[in-house]
């Protein structure tokens, strides 16, 4: 326990590792006109996320209007 704030100083003080700036090779890629919407210039994971997202929201607004449909329908009397 005493070990603690020997660890928590050490993790704090290190030196961070330098990582490459990329925001400006994105910036050329995303603003480029090749006429392609901004939602799919990223490459294929782009395509397929949309999609999938897609996919989800229409499934959902189906199924929420299903429900809403036979909420509003009466109940059979047996």
């Amino acid at each position: 326990m005493l070990n603690l704030p020997i660890v928590a100083r050490r993790a704090f003080s290190t030196t961070p590792k330098q990582l490459k700036n990329k925001v400006p090779e994105h910036q050329k890629v995303f603003q480029a006109d090749n006429g392609l919407p901004v939602h799919i210039k990223g490459g294929t994971t782009d395509v397929l996320l949309y999609r999938f997202t897609m996919g989800i929201t229409l499934a959902g607004t189906a199924l929420s209007l299903y429900w809403l449909l036979f909420a509003c329908l009466p109940r059979k009397k047996a």
